[in-house]
């Protein structure tokens, strides 16, 4: 584990020259500072990483946490601030895993439905499959084409809180910010796409064509309303490609809407049922890797949030992000060494805080729940894949894990695979720095790749 003078210049022979950072301001001298932190002493990786974190300036401007464990010596390699709270962002997306894992069986339930007479009622469970491009195809539309029942969908008597605790109301109309229901379709989001010079918006669902205004008043694009689906499209004086997904406002009425237009067949919704939905039974639609992998690797906000409404459904009749939340907490988390305050699926919310060394112990507790190549197939990997493909290069893929980003705000927990074959669980957390992203995530891929190196 010895480390000598040419292993950190390694990092930069197998990944990119210096020149690449000699146009970026201040960029070339945090680079060879970093560097000559570990040239300090030819001693273990563990010894050295102090000097790392006192010396760099990166490090010096925020406050940044780091946790390593070693699950075969079941002992934590090295730690500085791992006892101390931060912002986790999509890494809360890590607890939705384990939540997903612990909780659902290898297909996902797509609706619920009982037939009374010559009716069929359905309701949603959660699944964010239908309709939905980013995912396999669900075969809940040809159940419901093909019935011969009259179609009720039977809204929740309680809907779940459209954004989370703590999102911020003004993203509403970006993609990641989409709402929270128990019967999504389309991903509860509308596409819009326009070829430059052509002032014809196509929408996707259809159904939403006739909700476009032309407004170049406000902000290019498309922009809906606040409260209600009327998009403002402004196609600015020197129309670009307009490729564009934007979050529709969910209804039970949509949702009829859109079944009906889709599967060309009425549906209504059923109001005031007093009947009994006992005894129901469930269609099932996608593998749950499916929705695992797209969480995962691309941090899709959507299906994260869906997780947890689907895990509630588990437990009881009311689908609450909540009470998954709370289930977990109580009966499988309870052993975490700090105790998380966790609010929602996706990690929007700043009201999130973790330690690096309970993400440690998350870890260790999902790779308990499956075999290790199944696993890092549902992960970002690095130089290979989603939210990772463009870090942690290397000729044999050593980084398995999740980001998280806010503003101001960056982390990474997941799993390192040693040259040695050894796999290493590590948690950096950083929170409050105002430098570069790409300068923050440079010097921790130093680290890193020192432990790929000489572990």
């Amino acid at each position: 584990m010895a480390i000598i003078e040419l292993s950190a210049i390694k990092i930069f022979s197998k990944q990119k020259s210096l020149n690449h950072y000699k146009n970026r301001p201040g960029s070339l001298n945090l680079i060879i500072f970093g560097l000559c932190s570990f040239f300090i002493t030819s001693c273990s990786t563990t010894k050295n990483l102090p000097h790392y974190f006192e010396r760099s300036e990166v490090f010096n401007q925020g406050f940044h946490g780091i946790a390593v464990f070693d699950p075969i010596e079941n002992k934590m390699v090295y730690e500085h601030n791992a006892h101390k709270y931060f912002t986790p962002a999509s890494n809360t997306k890590l607890f939705t895993l384990y939540t997903g894992l612990k909780l659902l069986n290898d297909s996902v339930p797509a609706l619920h439905y009982i037939v009374q007479n010559d009716s069929l009622i359905f309701w949603g469970t959660g699944d964010p499959s239908l309709l939905n491009s980013d995912l396999p195809e669900s075969n809940v539309l040809k159940f419901l084409k093909e019935r011969p029942e009259n179609l009720f969908f039977l809204p929740p008597p309680i809907e779940e809180d459209h954004f989370g605790p703590g999102w911020a109301w003004d993203d509403y109309n970006s993609s990641y910010s989409v709402e929270r229901t128990s019967f999504p379709l389309f991903g509860n989001r509308v596409n819009f796409m326009a070829e430059a010079g052509n002032p014809v918006l196509i929408a996707s669902p259809k159904i939403f064509r006739d909700s476009i205004n032309f407004d170049q008043s406000t902000a290019l694009g498309v922009r809906r309303d606040i409260e209600k689906n009327n998009f403002r499209y402004n196609p600015g004086l020197d129309q670009k490609n307009i490729n564009q997904n934007v979050p529709f406002k969910y209804s039970a009425s949509l949702v009829v809407n859109i079944l009906s237009d889709t599967l060309q067949k009425e549906v209504k919704v059923l109001k005031d049922f007093t009947g009994n939905i006992k005894g129901h039974q469930t269609i099932y639609s996608i593998h749950v890797d499916s929705m695992y992998k797209r969480m995962m690797e691309v941090s899709d906000n959507f299906i994260a949030e869906q997780i947890l409404l689907l895990s509630a459904q588990v437990l009881t009749d009311t689908l609450s992000s909540e009470i998954a939340i709370d289930h977990m907490l109580e009966y499988h988390l309870k052993d975490l060494p700090d105790e998380p305050q966790w609010v929602d699926g996706s990690g929007l919310s700043r009201y999130n805080l973790f330690t690096p060394r309970t993400m440690i112990a998350l870890l260790s507790k999902i790779k308990n729940e499956v075999s290790q190549d199944r696993l890092f197939n549902i992960l970002a990997t690095g130089g290979v894949s989603g939210t990772l493909k463009n870090n942690y290069i290397a000729e044999e893929p050593y980084i398995f894990a999740k980001t998280g980003t806010l503003k101001n705000n960056h982390s990474l927990s997941g799993y390192l695979k040693a040259k040695s074959g050894k796999v290493l669980l590590f948690s950096i957390m950083n929170s409050n720095y105002t430098v570069p992203s790409n300068d923050l995530k440079t010097q921790m891929e130093l680290i890193l790749r020192d432990f790929y190196e000489n572990y």
